[in-house]
């Protein structure tokens, strides 16, 4: 589409009841990021109150008509995806805005590949649409969804503000209570003076009446014992439960005395007894949690409405009916919406024909989906299975993976950061939790490296890996599998985004650029990626050296703008008081020579070995880094290199990265309460 166009979502798809929005942006550098917003609009262009603005402290309407799903990696960085049940908005709303803003005197022309992108409710693209003038703006409205004649329609908008959120926000009538607009901006709330607009508003954008913005400002990352202001916008709308950091004294007289669980693993001997009961406690939390199984859904086009889910469920397949592990249906407006769901276990892969018999019942009985769990991680452009859709059946239906990592990135991320509605909610998926971590449930995530790993690993030890070999390339897509579950693993303990950062062209094919990766492996032996994790002032290095079987896990800190080398080398020491004595520190320098270099123990009583020894070299940045053997097993088991990769970059962060001051890149080390790189 072009910037101005318009078209109406039933002409697109049968299936444009639920839509899922897209909109992604890449970072040359990695680290630059917005955040998106919806705002809903009545018939005067303006919210019916600040409830109508949905930002990531308000992901979720209480109808489920709007959700913010949050970030997806792709193959080129990643996306945030916004999910809309149109057969839930309110009557009264007319048009719901997409936007997004950058913080921090951040613009958009900054990122590169800005655009947006339209699936139904089956997954299929239905439009894109592409912003290539954000230069100068710091807020912009990608697009809208309206109605028109009774049917939803979508125009490409591309409108841009250089006053950021605050100035889009107020044009819509987002507006807070005068004594939150007197303090000082804090955690939920930023204070922009009148804004403009960078360009004229279209004739059916409203013009600001308002003198004065408080909008959200990015989430900050500093100290959680920072006390935080009440803000005049509320956080969520209902009072949200999370469980404790702290756990309970124990009532048990000794240690041997075990808790009762809900759901046992002790009766668990067999591959297809574990895969009847994870399927089984999965789904019925998923109905009995509403806000865990809307977020499981969502992003599969599934409305929000009254869930039921079934398991062992029999349907007729020519001469041998099927039996699905699981049905998902969601009610809504008397409409269905049904998913049939094929588990898997303990490692064992998924059946082509399985899946493609389970997709064409689907297309038969009009169901809507498929949805597929198991250990495994997918990736884009790799599916895990091949499946032949008939085009000659009217009615499509979508093909979905979850891998049980993030099953439990979801439970974790709601009990212990989001909150649900409940204590007894809570409860429940802290049992789900328990019982999907169990070493006996076999849903474990992604832990087997593949049947190329160790041929692999000695092709590069006696240096007879060949460029091209397709065991190298079998290893780089089980490394990237490896990679998003530590990101799934490591944001649902920290409740932040954690992202793998992909430093590849747009547009560039994931299969031409898994190819690429793979020769690379075999010229050099290293295994190597980043994470960019929300509140760290740089993205996190880890490479993986098969040749020496070691691990690096690094970060760099860009130099301060001001003051003097050796009182940043001081302040640096200090911030890293507790990190561990063996963290290696690099000056990296102006024209990327070597600088000196030591580990924290040598340089503690003399910061002043960091620095060149001539005044006039510059100093680009700090590079940390911290190194640890490989596992000692070359067989398939996590006990091997999968654990140490986990171990790593768990340590790195807990021990190096918490004590970094979360600063934006060329900022001081040492100010308090700055908001994410």
């Amino acid at each position: 589409m072009v910037m101005g166009s318009n078209v109406s979502l039933a002409a697109l798809s049968e299936h444009a009841d639920s839509v899922i929005v897209r909109l992604g942006w890449e970072s040359p550098t990695g680290e630059g990021d917005a955040d998106v917003s919806v705002l809903l609009l009545d018939g005067n262009g303006k919210v019916r109150s600040d409830t109508d603005f949905y930002f990531y402290n308000n992901p979720v309407a209480a109808d489920g008509s709007v959700q913010l799903l949050g970030k997806a990696p792709t193959a080129d960085g990643s996306e945030d995806r916004i999910s809309f049940d149109l057969t839930a908005v309110p009557s009264e709303v007319v048009r719901m805005i997409v936007a997004a803003s950058r913080y921090e005197g951040a613009r958009f022309g900054e990122l590169e590949g800005v655009r947006l992108s339209l699936a139904d409710g089956t997954g299929e693209e239905l439009l894109r649409f592409a912003i290539d003038d954000g230069d100068s703006m710091s807020a912009i409205i990608f697009g809208e969804l309206y109605r028109r004649g009774g049917e939803w329609k979508f125009r490409a908008v591309g409108q841009g503000y250089d006053t950021g959120l605050a100035g889009l926000a107020t044009d819509f009538g987002v507006d807070i209570e005068d004594d939150a607009a007197a303090a000082e901006p804090q955690d939920d709330v930023g204070i922009d003076d009148r804004p403009n607009t960078a360009a004229a508003a279209p004739t059916d954008l409203p013009t600001s009446q308002a003198t004065l913005a408080a909008v959200p400002a990015p989430r900050r990352s500093g100290d959680e014992a920072e006390p935080r202001q009440p803000t005049g916008r509320p956080r969520t709308a209902k009072k949200r439960v999370t469980l404790p950091k702290a756990a309970k004294k124990t009532l048990a007289e000794n240690e041997s005395w075990r808790e009762a669980r809900l759901f046992p693993v002790s009766a668990l001997k067999s591959d297809r007894d574990r895969e009847t009961r994870a399927t089984s406690v999965l789904l019925s939390v998923m109905a009995q949690v509403p806000e865990f199984g809307r977020s499981l859904t969502a992003a599969f086009g599934a409305p929000a409405g009254r869930m039921e889910t079934f398991t062992e469920v029999t349907l007729p397949h020519g001469d041998s009916p099927r039996r699905p592990d699981g049905v998902i249906r969601v009610e809504r407006a008397g409409k269905l919406w049904t998913a049939l769901v094929e588990t898997k276990t303990n490692g064992n892969a998924l059946k082509a024909d399985q899946v493609q018999a389970y997709m064409d019942i689907a297309a038969r009985r009009g169901y809507e989906a498929v949805i597929t769990l198991s250990n495994d991680v997918a990736l884009e452009g790799s599916p895990l299975v091949e499946v032949k859709i008939d085009g000659r059946r009217k009615h499509k239906v979508a093909l979905w993976h979850l891998s049980w990592a993030e099953v439990a990135h979801q439970a974790q991320v709601l009990i212990r950061h989001e909150g649900v509605g409940n204590a007894a909610h809570a409860w429940l998926l802290q049992e789900l939790l328990h019982y999907l971590q169990h070493e006996n449930s076999g849903c474990h995530g992604f832990q087997n490296m593949g049947p190329a790993w160790v041929p692999v690993r000695n092709g590069i030890d006696d240096e007879t890996l060949c460029q091209g070999d397709p065991r190298a390339l079998e290893v780089v897509e089980s490394w990237e599998r490896l990679i998003r579950q530590v990101c799934l693993r490591l944001g649902g303990e920290l409740g932040q985004k954690v992202l793998p950062v992909q430093r590849a062209r747009r547009g560039i094919d994931p299969k031409a650029r898994r190819d690429r990766l793979a020769d690379q492996l075999c010229l050099d032996g290293r295994l190597q990626a980043e994470l960019r994790i929300e509140g760290t002032p740089g993205v996190l290095a880890i490479s993986a050296d098969l040749r020496t079987g070691r691990l690096r896990t690094s970060i760099e800190i860009p130099a301060p703008e001001q003051g003097y080398p050796l009182s940043w080398a001081k302040r640096l020491v200090r911030r890293l008081a507790d990190a561990p004595a063996d963290l290696h520190i690099e000056t990296l320098l102006e024209g990327q020579t070597a600088g000196p270099r030591g580990t924290l123990e040598r340089l503690r009583p003399e910061p002043a070995d960091m620095l060149p020894k001539s005044n006039t070299t510059q100093i680009q940045a700090f590079r940390l880094s911290l190194f640890k053997n490989m596992g000692s097993t070359r067989g398939n088991a996590e006990s091997g290199f999968i654990r140490s990769v986990n171990d790593a970059i768990h340590r790195f962060y807990t021990t190096v990265a918490v004590h970094l001051d979360p600063t934006t890149p060329h900022r001081s080390l040492s100010k308090p309460g700055s908001t994410r790189a």
